[in-house]
């Protein structure tokens, strides 16, 4: 059986987006057709210096892309605080959502986004690659044989990163105006996630923000802990995230 691969646009020239796109370009079932940027000699040089197809389309608006009826999915690179409008006109659009994370901003905000998808009836997916990788399944089966692992108790979670002073000045996941999340919504969100798979997305009864918080002269949060405690039965008596 044969597939019509999917047809990714991207919105923004986001570093991360030279990995996702060279990912999407060695997918068997997807193919790159356009990029956008608020430059169009940004996008350009984008398409060209990550392989694009010479037949990739290049954008000097974001709107400009959402309108192609040639684009079947958009990856959307954002600062978070971009995500609620753009998200939610890619899925007026009609178009599927593949975003960075962490989604939103809020809870509020990622209903919104969540609405409009279902809305629209297209797709939504975050860009935790780990998730699905081979190896998170052999995980998630072995954590389920209670016969080898037995009952999950505890779990502990710690995602960091070594960075310069160059990144706590100018990177815009230490910015207010475009991740206010800080570490908490671009490392938090893995340990996070790796807690909620871990107890298989039972939420905890309580979450407890833990003493010695880093924030920079703006308010973002650099460095954070929090405990998690769920019911002592079968799932997750006792988490904690550092």
């Amino acid at each position: 059986m044969t597939h019509t691969p999917i047809r990714f646009g991207i919105i923004g020239c986001a570093g991360i987006a030279l990995k996702v796109s060279r990912a999407i370009l060695c997918a068997p079932n997807a193919t790159l057709s356009a990029v956008a940027s608020r430059s169009l000699h940004k996008a350009a040089d984008f398409a060209k210096s990550n392989g694009f197809p010479p037949e990739a389309k290049i954008y000097g608006s974001y709107e400009s892309l959402l309108d192609d009826p040639d684009i079947d999915a958009v990856y959307m690179p954002l600062p978070t605080t971009l995500h609620l409008k753009w998200a939610v006109l890619i899925a007026q659009k009609k178009k599927h959502l593949l975003t960075e994370k962490p989604v939103a901003l809020n809870v509020a905000e990622f209903d919104e986004i969540v609405r409009a998808c279902k809305e629209n009836g297209v797709q939504i997916m975050d860009g935790t690659m780990w998730m699905h990788h081979p190896r998170t399944r052999k995980m998630e089966e072995f954590l389920q044989d209670k016969q080898r692992f037995g009952q999950l108790k505890t779990v502990n979670s710690c995602f960091t990163f070594f960075t310069d002073l160059g990144f706590l000045k100018n990177d815009i996941r230490v910015k207010p105006d475009l991740d206010a999340l800080g570490a908490l919504g671009d490392a938090g969100w893995y340990g996070i996630r790796s807690i909620l798979w871990a107890a298989d997305y039972e939420l905890p009864k309580t979450v407890t923000a833990l003493r010695g918080a880093v924030l920079n002269e703006a308010g973002v949060i650099l460095d954070c802990g929090l405990q998690c405690t769920g019911r002592m039965a079968k799932k997750q008596p006792s988490i904690a995230l550092s």
